[in-house]
């Protein structure tokens, strides 16, 4: 996978490529990430990437000719190279879209600043714009960190344990279960019995009940789209059960 991040500030990507999951999925030629500075592109003596918005109002508008030759400069990696467009209009990112994402080539990635980006970038460049949520950000970068990293850590090989990833919260669309490590008692507060047995049956029910009853209190709304078995339905009846006691 080949990340090409778009930015007036470099230096914020760059500095959190340096440390954890994204950096040694880098150094083993699993990811690239290229960083590419938009004021490079910005012509004149002060190298201005934002102007005053037509028609009057507050903020500046980022100008969209050093958007357009900062992209006409990345490299194309295969025709089906995607930009997307990290705005609070976008569409909403979640596991489903990072799994499809992880499967391109490329993603080219385009942050924006200000009031936003000049419209014309949005309708002559833009594949698809996505949101990290219903909040507003004083820029993309973020978002673009948080979707690099979201997605890398799918790709095969990044995370080491297969398995980690389709363990993970959302993956089958519940809360993961609870974790526990040493030491067995902590501040009074033990391990649950049933992870010491060694009995990997019962441990597997064990965590799966401890999703639903995550799920159930702290993200009831998931449950309407979530994957669940027979058994789960009958586990989660009786939980509500319980809580309507």
């Amino acid at each position: 996978m080949r990340y090409d991040v778009l930015t007036i500030f470099p230096e914020m990507i760059q500095g959190y490529l340096k440390e954890g999951i994204l950096a040694r999925a880098a150094k083993r030629d699993l990811i690239k990430i290229e960083v590419t500075d938009i004021r490079a592109f910005a012509r004149g003596a002060h190298k201005n990437t934002d102007d005053r918005p037509f028609g009057g109002g507050d903020g500046m508008v980022m100008k969209p000719g050093p958007i357009y030759r900062a992209l006409e400069s990345v490299p194309r990696v295969a025709p089906e190279s995607l930009v997307l467009l990290l705005t609070p209009q976008g569409k909403r990112f979640d596991q489903a879209m990072a799994w499809e994402l992880s499967r391109q080539k490329q993603l080219i990635l385009l942050c924006g600043r200000y009031e936003g980006i000049d419209e014309r970038i949005r309708k002559l460049c833009v594949d698809r714009e996505l949101s990290i949520g219903d909040y507003v950000l004083s820029g993309g970068e973020l978002a673009a960190l948080v979707l690099m990293d979201a997605v890398s850590r799918l790709i095969p090989g990044v995370l080491g344990g297969e398995k980690s990833t389709q363990e993970d919260s959302f993956e089958d669309g519940l809360l993961e279960y609870p974790q526990y490590t040493r030491p067995r008692v902590f501040r009074g507060e033990e391990v649950p019995e049933v992870l010491l047995s060694g009995d990997h049956e019962k441990i597997r029910q064990w965590r799966r009940a401890q999703s639903l009853k995550r799920t159930l209190e702290k993200r009831p709304d998931l449950l309407h789209h979530a994957r669940l078995t027979p058994q789960d339905e009958a586990m989660l009846k009786e939980l509500k059960g319980k809580v309507d006691k």
